[in-house]
């Protein structure tokens, strides 16, 4: 899956993590399927732009700031080559 993915997929998974919620309390408040916001997670799916708004709006952000959050994990992939899935397990 592309680095696109694999990024969103970590910031979904931080800012969850941040807030103190399973992967099922973040379905339920997004009104997904937990084991679909597992592969989210792991980057293994391309959410619909619609996906993108109910994940944004269960973590109390806009859409926008949810790719931001998405890009600067991309970035510090980018400038520092770090494998973060590895460093967020």
């Amino acid at each position: 899956m592309s680095k696109l993915c694999v990024s969103l997929g970590l910031a979904v998974r931080q800012l969850r993590e941040a807030h103190g919620w399973s992967q099922e309390a973040l379905a339920e408040k997004a009104q997904l399927n937990r084991s679909y916001v597992g592969e989210v997670e792991r980057g293994k799916t391309i959410p619909s732009l619609i996906t993108l708004d109910k994940l944004a709006s269960a973590l109390g952000l806009k859409v926008s700031d949810l790719l931001l959050h998405c890009e600067r994990i991309s970035g510090l992939q980018a400038v520092y080559k770090l494998n973060l899935a590895a460093i967020a397990c």
